[in-house]
């Protein structure tokens, strides 16, 4: 009964969206109305206003995290083994994929994908940032680096730990961050995608 209860929050967590909050307390559009659509930190960037990207970043990731943290740390309390830990990672990162609160259109997860990942382990965490940005840097995809880390993850998880039920919960994450990322697979491909930083018209503020 708490492992179901505890997935029901996580995923109610997830669900909170902060690109489009904060894009509202900065007076900005809806992040889902331009650029790629996307409600993440890399279209609210778009928008020129890196204050609110930053904080849609944060926000989105410290959701994931608290989330399996919480669970974490009132594990033995609650009484849930570590399935329950792999259910809840999946959760909060389907709610934000799927936001109960905004019409289940939410983003692609990479923040709150990054949040887990630190929850679960610091450096697991670390090592997959770091990967992220070094493909930043080197090519200014934000879609390529997301690719590219999402692979990575399961087997950084893998070469720390071994096979254990949040290897699993890893693999459907990045699994589905893959999938999320279609269009801009076929955008890096035609050469068409964004690069970080480029901003869109629409994107002013209201």
């Amino acid at each position: 009964m708490n492992t179901v209860l505890l997935v029901i929050a996580a995923y109610l967590i997830g669900s909170i969206s902060f690109a489009v909050v904060v894009s509202k307390v900065y007076g900005l559009a809806d992040p889902r109305t331009y650029g790629s659509g996307n409600p993440g930190a890399t279209n609210v960037l778009r928008s020129g206003n890196k204050g609110a990207a930053i904080w849609t970043l944060v926000g989105d990731a410290f959701k994931g995290w608290l989330a399996v943290w919480l669970t974490t740390y009132f594990q033995e309390r609650l009484g849930v083994d570590d399935t329950a830990i792999a259910l809840v990672a999946l959760a909060v990162f389907v709610g934000h994929l799927w936001p109960v609160f905004f019409r289940f259109v939410g983003g692609k997860g990479v923040a709150t994908a990054l949040g887990v990942l630190l929850a679960l382990n610091v450096w697991l965490g670390v090592a997959t940032l770091v990967t992220w940005l070094v493909v930043a840097y080197a090519f200014r995809y934000s879609s390529l680096a997301a690719l590219i880390a999402s692979v990575f993850a399961p087997f950084y998880y893998g070469l720390l730990f071994g096979v254990e039920p949040q290897l699993f919960a890893v693999l459907v994450m990045s699994g589905l961050l893959i999938w999320r990322h279609g269009k801009n697979i076929a955008n890096l491909m035609a050469g068409k995608e964004s690069r970080i930083g480029s901003k869109s018209a629409a994107a002013r503020k209201k």
